[in-house]
């Protein structure tokens, strides 16, 4: 539920920005990659190879929300984009109270909201046995990062 909860709500937090087009140093991109450089340092910096994996989801991200602005109307990108954000929030919410029995920890704290991503890849890493530093971590503090 995380995952996709996570991934539905950083989709529809990039897809309007996509919208805008910017020229940089001779160099078009969109509103939405300049919004993603701050919070992807910040993960840069929590950890390194969690930030680049992120980076490497971003990339997807910003490619499939340039996808989708290109090929749909404005009002079509404003409805995916709340269709997005209903289902990412409710999913953070069945997750976190059928689940886990426990509320969010962005609840207590909104700038947990920008460790969720980053939760979400250490999980990953986990599962696929790269950091067992992290699972350890993560066990004695069920909320992972984010406590």
């Amino acid at each position: 539920m995380h995952v996709f909860g996570i991934v539905f709500l950083f989709l529809a937090a990039i897809l309007p920005l996509s919208l805008w087009s910017i020229t940089i140093f001779g160099f078009q991109t969109s509103a939405a990659a300049i919004a993603v450089i701050p919070v992807l340092i910040y993960w840069f910096l929590l950890d390194f190879a969690l930030g680049a994996a992120i980076l490497g989801a971003a990339i997807v991200l910003l490619s499939a929300a340039a996808a989708i602005v290109g090929h749909t109307t404005t009002a079509g990108m404003w409805s995916l984009t709340a269709i997005l954000i209903v289902v990412g929030v409710a999913s953070q919410v069945v997750g976190h109270r059928v689940f886990e029995r426990r509320q969010p920890a962005l609840v207590d704290n909104p700038s947990h909201l920008l460790l969720g991503p980053m939760f979400v890849m250490a999980k990953l890493f986990i599962a696929l046995g790269f950091r067992r530093d992290l699972a350890i971590i993560i066990q004695v503090h069920p909320q992972g990062a984010a406590s």
